[in-house]
């Protein structure tokens, strides 16, 4: 009895180390990838470049993290999840000391573009750590937690990157984010349970071209559900609104009446912290109203965050990216915990093509919005993410429709 007693105090211990560490992880993960927005003029300067161009820094960096997750998603369900995170976080250290020695735009790009397919580990494989190491009644507040990391890892991200913009060089500010890099993996190898309890491997004694159908049909299996298919159109619809929402309102405040300087527009990022505080409530919320009740109630908080800016005061600005945040992180919550339920197996590869949608919103959103911003500025950008929420609306009414037609046949089997 004492045996088991001790055998279940260690696992739970385990478990909490698990979460613990992957959620850091997780932070710095996205320190390294928006810690550059908030540095983008200083960065056109000391490379001699155009402030349009400097902004390449986070679309090669974005483009090769979504393609990435997709492979990842394929060496995690061969080797298990715990080696391709460790190695992928030590190579995110090394690379940022190529950061440091960058010496000019092309180099730099270069190793951004290393860097995405780096810092795409974490996101690929988390969830289907998760699914598989803890306990299916813990598994939906892991996930909160995990999402609320992310957030945090966003905001803290993008204001060191505008404070160290404001008063270091470039070389003094990678020298810092290369000490919170190796500071947080530190932790992070500290942190990680040294074993695996039930890892999904492909099986090693079938031949490659076996295990290359294997793979593709996983992927396949995934992206043929109805189900999970609208779920990685929310997920990417949502995203691709909310952070170039966020992107433009700089540029709003930035101009007049405002005239914000750089390191004060990305204050506006203060307001992830209601996305934060709902992602930690979001796992208790799915179980007592359930996922579709919730996509309705995100829908209708972000459009309502998104008309109140049309006021165009601070305070109604504040407000308004309050509730688009919490909107969209409880959307984001969702939709990981939806699929990380949903997939019964090939379970990273079911997170990857999330994410994968999840990341390519977010860079197709830029140049959509972008038409809008042109011809009427911040109400053209409304009116653009209006259009984004109608079609929102359409694919959270689909699943609900192919829910419902489930449960029918379940009854009726």
């Amino acid at each position: 009895m004492r045996a088991n007693a001790v055998s279940e105090l260690e696992q739970s211990r385990s478990e909490l180390r698990l979460i613990w560490a992957l959620c850091l992880a997780s932070i710095v993960v996205y320190i390294n990838l928006y810690a550059v927005q908030g540095m983008l003029p200083s960065i056109a300067e000391h490379f001699h470049v155009s402030g349009a161009k400097a902004t390449l820094i986070l679309s090669v960096t974005s483009f090769s993290l979504a393609f990435s997750l997709l492979i990842y998603a394929v060496i995690s369900d061969r080797v298990g999840r715990l080696a391709p995170i460790m190695v992928s976080l030590w190579l995110l250290v090394a690379s940022n000391i190529l950061l440091i020695f960058a010496q000019d735009f092309d180099a730099l790009l270069m190793v951004r573009l290393l860097q995405g397919v780096l810092l795409a580990a974490v996101p690929a494989i988390a969830m289907a750590y998760f699914k598989e190491q803890l306990p299916a009644n813990f598994l939906l507040k892991a996930a909160g937690i995990y999402i609320m990391a992310n957030s945090l890892g966003g905001i803290g991200g993008r204001l060191m990157g505008g404070l160290l913009s404001q008063y270091c060089t470039w070389e003094q500010a990678m020298t810092v984010n290369f000490a919170v890099t190796l500071l947080g993996i530190s932790i992070v190898t500290y942190l990680l349970p040294r074993r695996e309890l039930k890892a999904e491997k492909t099986q090693s004694s079938i031949g490659m071209i076996a295990k290359i159908k294997q793979d593709v049909g996983g992927f396949v299996y995934h992206l043929t559900d109805h189900q999970m298919r609208l779920v990685y159109v929310i997920g990417g619809l949502a995203f691709m609104m909310m952070v170039n929402q966020f992107s433009f309102i700089q540029l709003h405040l930035m101009d007049e009446p405002y005239n914000f300087s750089r390191f004060a527009a990305t204050l506006i990022f203060l307001c992830y912290l209601s996305g934060t505080l709902t992602s930690y409530f979001s796992a208790k919320w799915v179980v007592k109203f359930g996922a579709l009740r919730l996509f309705k109630g995100a829908l209708l908080v972000m459009l309502l965050g998104t008309l109140l800016t049309l006021m165009d005061n601070l305070a109604a600005i504040t407000i308004g990216f309050l509730f688009t945040a919490s909107g969209f992180f409880l959307t984001h919550s969702c939709c990981n915990s939806f699929v990380a339920i949903r997939a019964s197996t090939h379970r990273a590869k079911a997170t990857s093509l999330y994410l994968c949608s999840y990341y390519l919103g977010a860079s197709l959103g830029g140049p959509y919005l972008m038409i809008f911003w042109h011809k009427l500025e911040w109400q053209g950008v409304v009116i653009g993410s209006c259009g984004l929420l109608a079609l929102l609306s359409v694919a959270i009414i689909r699943l609900t429709y192919h829910q419902a037609k489930t449960i029918e046949l379940e009854k009726s089997a």
